[in-house]
């Protein structure tokens, strides 16, 4: 057989993947014929068919030197550079071949690959745009089209070129996939969604795409669905850790905690090292006040990274809830000098309770902003609404139920004026069927469970509804849904009630306040438009029950005798500069007592053991259990003074004491936290207890157990302003919010910015 005879068999066998057979007549061609540099180079092709890249890339240069005019040849070699990650080698070969042949489309691909290698994104786009100039259908280079377009965060132009791919090659798994983590990107849950169905429908093992799939759901608070999607990934690939941990997290938002620990588990016993398992299993355990276990949890995370996302404040605050108060001067100095670096080192709730400084509080919040909730313009702009008889008003709470906020807030809903303003409330929290759930969804004209609801799809719904005012009443609190407002649910949005402090969002257009809230050289501090009502900011239900039962102070463990000092606050809120303050208070004042509510076990035993190494007989601690809110204000009758903390006051609770006839003392600080106190106190008539410093505030307090006539008189002031002052005139207070909500609807009506907004009293404008 001559030696063409001989090379045409070869090639034959090649094509059919009959490879060693080929190799064989190769090698004994060149044996008999050394130049022969189609056999060199298809050789090569061979070593490289069989991850032999160095060998082809050997054979091909040979054949390069025999015969250097073939583009053929350099695009091959260039193939196994590329193999080997020689990208700049790669790219010289791609070059030369792209001169010999102009119209070589798989050379400008598989350049674009290697520019791409090299981080060249920009490059790489335009050598991929080249291929597919000369060949249009060419599915492969429109994939990696659209991962360098991903890549560049050109996220819809990324879609359209995987789109291009699938319309070429609808079996394309890897083009429907990557659309799936491109829409995802976008927050366009329900197309990636799809996206990813149709690479499970082709690939039904892919678990990737199952496990991104869940993630999806879970945005979608499709939970259940989301736990299903994670649970077939899991049955795929039983060791993938990443989706056991995200199944956790759906069952821990389906509130079905022990499942979700166990999820935990089981992902650090196949990953040890899991830092984001240990921190979620820290946050289920916390939900079930299991605090010491949840630090353990967190600590192993922060072990893990030290820079885990917000951990480091949220580690703290848990300690602060315990009243473990270790290094706590030094853990405040680190989270301060985190805030300066501009670190994800706390949420904003947490910052509020550790330092009174307006500028770190500020900084907290737009540090989160940015990370978990900037403004997204996937809805557009609101078109500019004509005026309409009613002003429709949003509120949107996860408390819609026996919860603080739902207690103050209930008298406003019903009280309304309705020939006015038609109100809709957006719920989010639980639907626990309470009496305080009852009153408050009877109160709205229509009342929306959107719990199973994107934060995406809660705005499009207040926009399709027609929400003129958006009315969050979360901020940063438990189970916010700040991502609502990032879309813009309503043309004017406000910030009110639950969260004491600026959001730091330019979305969120106004903050309800008053002006011994945010004076007005703290404006700077505040991202939104302050609206200062007259009196106080904080609403207050007028039809609040008081049990009649009288308490005796041995029911609840006071001692028949001596002074009673209390403070209902969560325990989170009690620093070692404060309870110092008390400790000196109690030691000027014989027999008297701290009245304390007891958060957890823990904390009491850490607070009587603090008092111990104070000199503090620690018999002189008092806790207070739960019960329920009646009786609660009840047993208020046996305190004598509530010693509020700082820096962040008593805010519902304050307004409990005040209702209840029992007075209040507070240091007014800086933020609006630390002044929530002073302002109550302001709206029911009684500014003589807001002291300014830690001297004062504790003078005051050893003078007014000392002076029994002048406490006397105090009292009493208070029980004749109680129903008199505006603090607890529900019907005023509507009006004068009615009159704030007007003069935002009049700016948006007028085609002007938020502004400051600055109210008289309405009471004065009859």
């Amino acid at each position: 057989m001559n030696h063409q005879a001989q090379y045409v068999q070869a090639v034959t066998l090649h094509q059919q993947g009959r490879l060693n057979e080929a190799q064989a007549i190769y090698e004994a061609l060149l044996a008999a014929h050394p130049g022969h540099a189609d056999a060199l180079h298809l050789l090569g092709v061979i070593a490289a068919q069989t991850g032999q890249h160095q060998r082809a890339a050997d054979l091909i240069a040979k054949a390069i030197a025999i015969n250097p005019g073939n583009a053929g040849y350099y695009g091959n070699r260039g193939n196994t550079l590329l193999a080997l990650k020689q990208y700049a080698a790669a790219i010289d070969c791609y070059d030369q071949a792209i001169k010999l042949q102009p119209d070589f489309a798989d050379a400008y691909g598989n350049r674009g690959i290697s520019l791409q290698m090299l981080g060249r994104f920009a490059d790489a786009l335009a050598s991929y745009q080249r291929a597919i100039s000369i060949r249009p259908d060419y599915a492969q280079v429109h994939f990696w089209c659209g991962v360098v377009l991903q890549e560049l965060r050109q996220l819809q132009a990324a879609i359209d070129s995987y789109s291009r791919a699938i319309s070429i090659r609808p079996d394309y798994v890897e083009a429907c996939y990557n659309r799936g983590t491109a829409l995802q990107e976008l927050k366009e849950w329900q197309g990636s969604i799809i996206s990813y169905d149709q690479a499970i429908h082709i690939k039904p093992d892919y678990h990737e795409a199952y496990f991104n799939r869940g993630v999806a759901l879970r945005a979608l608070k499709s939970l259940d669905a989301a736990v299903a999607s994670y649970d077939a990934a899991i049955r795929i690939k039983p060791d993938y850790a990443e989706a056991i941990n995200n199944r956790g997290n759906a069952l821990q938002e389906l509130n079905q905690l022990d499942a979700a620990v166990a999820s935990y588990d089981l992902a650090l016993i196949i990953k040890p090292d899991y830092a984001d398992a240990h921190f979620n299993r820290g946050k289920a355990l916390h939900s079930l006040s299991q605090l010491e276990a949840a630090i353990a949890s967190y600590s192993s995370a922060l072990k893990l990274k030290p820079d885990y996302d917000y951990l480091f404040g949220l580690l703290l605050n848990t300690r602060m809830k315990l009243c473990d108060w270790a290094g706590y001067q030094e853990q405040i100095a680190g989270l301060m000098a985190r805030l300066e670096r501009g670190m994800k080192c706390s949420s904003c709730f947490t910052v509020l309770g550790l330092t009174d400084s307006l500028a770190a509080q500020r900084k907290a919040a737009e540090i989160l902003v940015s990370d978990k909730h900037p403004a997204n313009d996937l809805l557009g702009s609101i078109p500019k609404r004509a005026r309409s008889p009613k002003i429709r008003i949003g509120y949107y709470s996860a408390d819609f139920h026996n919860h603080a906020t739902s207690i103050l807030i209930a008298g406003l809903l019903e009280q309304h004026d309705r020939s006015r303003f038609e109100l809709i409330g957006f719920s989010f929290g639980p639907d626990r069927q309470d009496e305080m759930r009852q009153r408050v969804s009877a109160a709205f004209d229509q009342f929306i469970d959107v719990r199973m609801k994107s934060d995406q799809e809660v705005a499009q719904l207040s926009r399709l509804l027609g929400i003129d005012i958006a009315v969050d009443l979360k901020g940063y609190t438990q189970d916010n849904r700040m991502g609502i407002f990032s879309y813009r649910a309503a043309p004017v949005q406000v910030s009110y009630l639950g969260y004491p402090g600026t959001v730091g969002a330019p979305y969120m257009d106004y903050l309800i306040a008053d002006r011994t809230l945010v004076p007005e050289h703290s404006q700077q501090h505040y991202s939104e438009k302050i609206v200062y009502l007259p009196g106080s900011y904080q609403v207050n239900d007028r039809k609040r029950r008081i049990s009649e039962r009288i308490y005796t102070r041995v029911e609840v463990g006071l001692p028949e005798q001596g002074f009673v000092f209390c403070c209902f606050n969560n325990n989170y809120k009690i620093t070692p500069v404060m309870f110092d303050s008390w400790v000196r208070i109690l030691n000027e004042v014989p027999g008297s007592v701290l009245w304390l509510f007891e958060d957890h076990a823990t904390s009491s035993t850490n607070l009587r053991k603090e008092a111990a190494q104070r000199g503090l007989d620690p018999n002189r601690l008092v806790f207070a259990t739960q019960m329920i809110l009646s009786e609660h204000l009840a047993r208020h009758r046996l305190a004598d003074l509530f010693l509020d903390t700082l820096p962040y006051n008593a805010h519902t609770t304050a307004s409990d004491a005040l209702w209840a006839g029992l007075p209040v003392l507070t240091q007014a600080g800086e933020s609006f936290a630390a002044r929530v106190a002073a302002s109550l106190l302001n709206a029911v008539g009684l500014p003589e207890l807001i002291t300014e410093t830690q001297s004062q505030y504790e003078s005051l307090a050893i003078e007014l157990a000392r002076n029994p006539a002048r406490l006397s008189a105090i009292k009493e002031k208070l029980q004749q302003n109680r129903l008199t002052a505006p603090l607890f005139d529900t019907d005023l207070y509507t009006r004068n919010l009615e009159a704030a909500y007007s003069a935002m609807y009049e700016r948006y009506q007028a085609d002007l910015p938020p502004e400051h907004i600055y109210l008289s009293n309405q009471k004065d404008q009859k």
